[in-house]
């Protein structure tokens, strides 16, 4: 029996394979969809923020040197509300009502809070106004440019955009900006058997999970769905699927369909053993089985200039295939952080396949251990659904004690 590929060996092939379609440049975009997106370069702010000198607080605009000495008692020669207006230059020995946010006037250098004087919050306009508290220069006085000045970086590049980084580029006036453009990724769920969640599925037939795992997976990778289709057991319904694909997206993920058995739609067209239905443009299929449990069945090929990366069917084998071969790649083509791993001490003994590395799932327990959880079994999504790391067992591993240390992936 040959021996398997290694997962870091398939690893490489499918890099190798997706090297050149995650490569890509930039884009813009409208700022409102710019959430969770990637700078792709700095961002310099076109103005100065704030954009002018306002008011800190509700109160009174005066000169400090008016109220060194307090109580003082000034007459109020208006009122500045925070909207568009020029006020005009205060006089020595008088105040003007403000409104956090109005312009502060020119003569003016520090506001005093209505908690600070006589007035009550909200009272209209009146003749004079005494002071109890003194205030210094500048006091609740924000001056033109001090948060940030035109020309200065007010986000770097490669940043992963939260919401209080559209709240400073609206500030700033931008309505649009530059991020790293999306991988677009076709989904292609195989399988006769399978039919669409919210269905009466027949004796024989199951859900198709996997369509809306793998959807969430890519979207969450930084990557962008363009096209979904699930075909059945048919090659020349999936070839003709995957040329609609191929107009939309970068690289196709297929699931189902490469495993030793018979109707494996994907591994006849790779191998081109479908008569009814010539692949064509296929070139660089490889078809086989690596030294990974779950997600033996692995496959790789370009279709018309298309790679396309091949998942077995069953759907934690799915999931994990995606984790350990696609996630890495495609966060990193996004810009965003890599999952992390760590080192664990598990709570309970485990046994391994032999030649196999193996994934088992797994729960952090504290910050230092890890519980496996179900069984090694591919089909158990159940299990998957309560994991939120992944046990990694090397190849030549096949029994550990508990307590011993193992690596795990966050999920």
């Amino acid at each position: 029996m040959a021996e398997r590929t290694s997962v870091e060996q398939h690893a490489a092939r499918v890099e190798a394979l997706l090297a050149g379609v995650l490569s890509l440049g930039s884009e813009q975009i409208a700022l409102d969809g710019a959430l969770g997106r990637v700078t792709a370069g700095p961002i310099l702010s076109p103005v100065d923020l704030p954009l002018f000198r306002n008011s800190q607080m509700d109160g009174f605009a005066v000169r400090a040197i008016d109220v060194s000495t307090v109580p003082a008692t000034l007459p109020v020669v208006g009122q500045i509300p925070a909207r568009a207006s020029q006020p005009n230059p205060l006089q020595p020995g008088t105040a003007v009502k403000i409104m956090t946010g109005a312009p502060v006037p020119l003569g003016a250098d520090a506001v005093v809070p209505v908690e600070d004087t006589g007035a009550a919050t909200g009272e209209p306009e009146r003749a004079s106004v005494t002071i109890v508290r003194s205030r210094v220069a500048g006091e609740y006085v924000r001056e033109r440019g001090s948060d940030l000045r035109a020309g200065a970086q007010l986000l770097p590049g490669g940043l992963i955009l939260a919401p209080r980084h559209l709240a400073a580029l609206a500030a700033a006036g931008l309505a649009g900006l530059e991020v790293r453009s999306r991988v677009r990724v076709a989904i292609v769920t195989t399988g006769t058997e399978l039919v669409a969640p919210g269905t009466a599925p027949q004796p024989g037939q199951t859900f198709d999970s996997n369509a809306a795992a793998l959807i969430a997976l890519v979207t969450e990778a930084g990557a962008t769905v363009t096209f979904r289709a699930h075909v059945m057991d048919d090659a020349a319904q999936l070839v003709a699927t995957l040329h609609e694909a191929r107009l939309v997206a970068d690289f196709t993920i297929t699931s189902g369909g490469i495993s030793m058995g018979d109707y494996e739609v994907v591994r006849e067209v790779l191998e081109d053993r479908a008569s009814s239905a010539p692949a064509g443009p296929i070139v660089d299929a490889t078809v086989g089985t690596i030294a990974m449990q779950p997600g033996g069945p692995q496959a790789t090929a370009i279709f018309d200039g298309m790679p396309l990366i091949c998942f077995p069917g069953n759907p934690v084998s799915t999931q994990i295939s995606f984790a350990v071969f696609l996630a890495p790649l495609l966060r990193r083509a996004a810009g965003l952080h890599a999952r992390t791993t760590s080192e664990r001490t598990l709570t309970v003994p485990v046994t391994s396949f032999a030649g196999r590395r193996q994934f088992l799932r797994g729960c952090a327990v504290g910050d230092t251990e890890v519980e496996p959880v179900a069984a090694p079994g591919s089909h158990l999504v159940a299990g998957m659904a309560s994991a939120d790391l992944m046990i990694d067992i090397p190849t030549a591993t096949t029994d550990l004690e508990a307590g011993e240390s193992v690596v795990t992936w966050a999920l």
